[in-house]
């Protein structure tokens, strides 16, 4: 592939950061903002550990990703009802609303309401736990495995921080997750729920997550929090003092680094040639934004790599032509395509040259 260097350099300033987000109280954790996945903090996060109640945003990322509608009833087993730990007292033989059994297990961490969504999405325990480690290795959590939806202790249930991070980036791509994570507190077919998450009153911009907890794993917390255009996710394993290491990380997170956006979606960034075509040249657009988090002194920068030097026609606007390659400090960070930014029709006479054979064609004569 062919590469030029983009002639605009983006030198960024950062803020100093008020506080240093250091010595932190988890065995395990890790900042990261949640568009790009950049690491901007982290102690232990390849260590598995268990992970108690966040295990939740496994289950309903999964459940909701089953197909069901949040207005199907859901039966209750005796399995189900009789679910140690903490519980929204479901009863066996009662049918409750798909939608209410999620609340119930996102903001009061039921895990009755786990067992009730796994036996309804998976048609049983032990198909669903294997849907959830499916999704797992989707996901790239390479060192979890999950033994249940409610994260109760088990020698095969673990995850490290790392790989939270990524579970929470997805959940906060799926808009309907999203929305029950962040809700405060909510009535639903005359329960009320009300979320453990105490950050989403502490914090400004938080958007919540999941809290848990057992006595062998400690306190364990993800969650995230908007600022200015930029979404960042902690999480911390066995955390003694969990409220106070999110709200110091976030605190780091936001005072040191800042979104930058050197190309936007449909930006033409470069003209391409053409042959077989009377248009002569054809704009090239980003397919997408480039963003990506930045701190003071660091240098972001682009190239472009082409495909081919010379577009044949016909080609439809939209079609892949290059990539978008970012580097910070000369490493690279993350690429994006390139794409036709209109339709380049072919000229249908039997013969005609191309530009590039015309313009030469001229001097060629005499």
């Amino acid at each position: 592939m062919k590469r030029i260097i983009c002639m605009a350099v983006l030198l960024l300033v950062g803020m100093v950061p008020a506080a240093q987000a250091m010595g932190v109280s988890a065995a395990s954790a890790i900042l990261i903002e949640a568009d790009s996945g950049r690491v901007l903090y982290e102690k232990n996060a390849d260590q598995p550990r268990l992970i108690a109640s966040t295990t939740k945003l496994m289950t309903g990322l999964v459940a909701l990703e089953s197909g069901h509608d949040l207005d199907e009833m859901v039966p209750v087993s005796a399995q189900a009802a009789g679910t140690e730990g903490s519980s929204i007292y479901l009863k066996a033989g009662e049918e409750i609303r798909f939608e209410t059994l999620l609340y119930g297990l996102m903001l009061h961490s039921g895990n009755d309401a786990a067992m009730a969504v796994a036996e309804f999405c998976g048609g049983d325990l032990d198909t669903f736990v294997e849907m959830m480690n499916q999704k797992a290795q989707e996901l790239g959590m390479e060192d979890s495995h999950f033994a249940n939806p409610s994260g109760l202790n088990h020698e095969a249930h673990y995850a490290t921080a790392r790989d939270m991070a990524r579970l929470a980036q997805a959940c906060l791509d799926n808009e309907t997750l999203k929305e029950i994570v962040s809700t405060k507190q909510i009535t639903l077919d005359g329960r009320t729920f009300t979320n453990h998450n105490k950050l989403l009153w502490r914090y400004e911009g938080c958007i919540g997550m999941k809290t848990g907890y057992t006595e062998l794993a400690g306190r364990t917390l993800v969650s995230a929090a908007e600022r200015d255009g930029m979404t960042l996710i902690v999480v911390t394993l066995n955390a003694p003092s969990d409220w106070a290491d999110h709200q110091a990380l976030f605190d780091y997170g936001f005072q040191t680094y800042q979104m930058e956006t050197p190309v936007q979606q449909g930006e033409t960034v470069a003209y391409l040639p053409t042959q077989g075509s009377l248009i002569p040249f054809v704009p090239v657009q980003a397919g997408e934004d480039f963003t990506w988090p930045v701190k003071s002194g660091e240098v972001l920068t682009c190239a472009l790599e082409w495909e081919q030097e010379v577009l044949s026609a016909p080609v439809e606007q939209g079609t892949q032509v290059g990539t978008l390659v970012g580097y910070l400090n000369g490493t690279e960070v993350g690429r994006i395509k390139l794409v036709c930014g209109s339709t380049i029709p072919a000229h249908t006479a039997q013969h005609t040259p191309n530009w590039i054979e015309r313009f030469f064609g001229a001097f060629s004569k005499g």
